[in-house]
C-alpha cells in the first residue's frame, strides 16, 4: 500500500487524502466542497469515489436516539435504501452507506446520523427547543416546505404547533452561500445584519482559514470570506464570491479549483494531459468547448500535440474525465488485438478468429452488398480497420473491444449506446454500455459529408448552428 494512502473500513481500496474535492460523497450521497476528505484513485472502481472526512471515518457501530433498542451497524448494501428518519430513497442518486439494524430492519443514512444532538434549540433562546418525534399519523405540515410530516421522523415543538422535517431544519432564506456560492432551497444560515449566508455543508465542514498546497501555489493561501470580484488563476473564470488568495503574489483561486489533478486522460483526446499553472502562447481553442484558452491562466496541455489545450473546468467535468489522477502512474502499453505473422506485415492472427491467419488484400475477394464485415456488420466496401481500446466522446470510461457476446440465441445481440441500433458485430464495452464499431470510430472533429464544417460532440456547429445525431451521422453513404 502506498505510504500516502490510508485503508479505512468504509471502502475496499486504499484511500488518498485530498485537500479539497467538489463531488458527490459516496458515504452520504451529498454534493459539495469538502476539505480534508478522501478519494479512491483505483481504476477498478470504474467511477469517481470520494468521501468527505466525516463519512470516511464513520464508526462501524453507533447508538442512535431514534433507535435505542439496538446498536446500528454501518452497512454498504442494506436490504433497502430508504432512511427511516427522513424518509428519503437515496439509491436514485448513488448507493450510499446506511446505519442498519438487521433485527428491526431499521435504517439511518449517515447524514441523518450526524444531525444535531437533541434537544435542538431554537435560534431564539426564549423559545422551547425542537425534539425528535417518531413517525406518526399526524396531519401537521412542515413549516419550511409545507409538506406533510406524516409517517416520517421529524423535529417538532408540539407546544407551539410547529414541526420541521429533518432535512429542512435550520432553513433561513433562498440566498447564495458566501463561501461556496451554491443557492439551495434547503439549509442556509443567514445574518440579516451583514447579509451573510452559509450553507449547511460549509457549516458542518467549514473551509480552513489557511491552506498550504504547493501543487496549487508555492505560498500559503488565505481564505477571503468577502464577496470580491476576481479571476481564478487556475481556471481563468471570473467570479465574485469567496476565494483563496496569496497576498504577496496576487494569486487567487476558487475553493473548487484547489488540488486539481496533475495528469489525466479525457475522452476527447488520445494522449495524457498535464496541468500547468501558466499555459503560455501558441495554443489552439479548448479541445472540449472550442472557446479560446487564456495563456495567462492554468489549463491542461498535451506534451505530444504541441497546440492542444483544454480549460481546467472543461477537462475535469464528469462527462469528459473518469476521475482518475494519473500522476505517478506509468502509462500502459496498449495491447493490439492481433499478432503480426511473417515479415511483410500482410498477415495477422486476430483474437476473434485465431484458428486461421488473415491476409490484407483487396484482390480476388468476391463480395457484394450482402457480404458483411464480421466486426461492424456493414458491407465490406464501406468499412475500414478498427483496433485496440478506445475512449469515446459519449462517456468518460475506457471501452474494450470484444468480438462476440454471451451464449444463447440472443447472446450476440446488443444495442449501441449512442445510435441505439441493434447489432451482432464486434462491440466496444465499458460496464453495461456497448458501442458498435462504426460509432466507436467517430471522433472529433467529425467530418460529415452532409455539412460544410467539421462537427463536435454535444456542441452545435459554431458557424451554422447545425447538428446531427449519431444515428443519422453514421448512416451508410449509399
Amino acid at each position: 500500500m502506498d505510504a500516502s494512502s490510508t485503508k479505512l473500513p468504509i471502502h475496499e481500496h486504499p484511500l488518498f487524502s485530498s485537500a479539497r474535492f467538489h463531488s458527490r460523497c459516496q458515504g452520504c450521497c451529498k454534493w459539495g466542497d469538502y476539505y480534508g476528505g478522501y478519494l479512491c484513485n483505483d481504476s477498478e472502481c470504474g467511477r469517481i469515489v470520494m468521501f468527505h472526512k466525516e463519512c470516511a471515518e464513520s464508526p462501524l457501530e453507533i447508538n442512535h436516539p431514534s433507535h435505542p433498542e439496538h446498536p446500528l451497524i454501518l452497512t454498504e448494501t442494506p436490504p433497502r435504501f430508504k432512511c427511516d428518519l427522513c424518509g428519503k430513497y437515496l439509491f436514485v442518486q448513488c448507493f450510499p452507506y446506511f446505519y442498519h439494524c438487521s433485527i428491526c430492519d431499521f435504517n439511518v443514512d449517515t447524514s441523518c446520523a450526524r444531525k444535531p444532538p437533541l434537544p435542538l434549540h431554537h435560534p431564539d433562546p426564549q423559545e422551547p427547543p425542537f425534539v425528535l418525534i417518531k413517525e406518526n399519523q399526524s396531519q401537521e405540515r412542515c413549516r419550511v416546505c409545507e409538506q406533510s410530516v406524516c409517517g416520517k421522523y421529524h423535529y417538532g415543538r408540539p407546544s407551539c404547533d410547529e414541526y420541521v422535517h429533518l432535512e429542512c431544519v435550520d432553513v433561513a432564506e433562498k440566498k447564495s452561500c458566501v463561501l461556496c456560492g451554491v443557492t439551495l432551497e434547503g439549509v442556509l444560515y443567514h445574518c440579516s445584519t451583514c447579509d451573510f449566508s452559509m450553507c449547511l455543508g460549509c457549516v458542518i465542514t467549514p473551509p480552513p482559514l489557511v491552506i498550504e498546497h504547493p501543487k496549487t501555489h508555492e505560498h500559503q493561501l488565505t481564505l477571503s470570506t468577502r464577496q470580491i470580484s476576481f479571476t481564478c488563476n487556475v481556471c481563468g473564470v471570473p467570479d465574485n464570491r469567496s476565494s483563496y488568495s496569496c497576498l504577496p503574489c496576487g494569486f487567487t483561486v476558487h475553493r473548487s479549483c484547489i488540488d486539481m489533478p496533475q495528469v489525466i486522460i479525457i475522452n476527447r483526446h488520445n494522449h495524457r494531459l498535464a496541468y500547468t499553472n501558466h499555459l503560455g502562447p501558441g495554443f489552439s481553442d479548448c479541445g472540449v468547448c472550442r472557446r479560446p484558452v487564456d495563456q495567462l491562466h492554468g489549463a491542461y496541455s498535451c506534451s505530444i500535440c504541441p497546440t492542444y489545450a483544454v480549460h481546467s473546468k472543461c477537462a475535469t467535468t464528469i462527462k469528459v474525465w473518469d476521475g482518475i489522477n494519473l500522476e505517478g502512474v506509468p502509462e500502459e502499453i496498449e495491447e493490439l488485438p492481433f499478432k503480426v505473422v511473417g515479415d511483410d506485415n500482410m498477415k495477422i492472427n486476430h483474437f476473434s478468429h485465431e484458428e486461421h491467419n488473415l491476409r490484407l488484400t483487396s484482390e480476388n475477394v468476391i463480395s457484394d452488398e450482402t457480404t458483411l464485415c464480421a466486426a461492424c456488420v456493414y458491407p465490406l466496401s464501406d468499412s475500414g480497420p478498427i483496433y485496440s481500446c478506445i475512449r469515446h466522446v459519449s462517456y468518460n470510461g475506457q471501452f474494450v473491444l470484444h468480438a462476440r457476446g454471451g451464449e444463447g440465441p440472443e447472446g450476440d445481440l446488443f444495442d449501441c449506446l449512442v445510435c441505439e441500433k441493434t447489432s451482432t458485430g464486434f462491440r466496444y464495452t465499458y460496464d453495461v454500455f456497448n458501442l458498435d464499431v462504426h460509432c466507436s470510430s467517430v471522433s472529433e472533429p467529425f467530418v460529415y459529408e452532409g455539412h460544410l464544417h467539421p462537427l463536435y460532440y454535444e456542441h452545435e456547429c459554431d458557424v451554422c448552428e447545425f447538428s446531427v445525431d449519431f444515428s443519422c451521422a453514421t448512416l451508410p453513404k449509399a
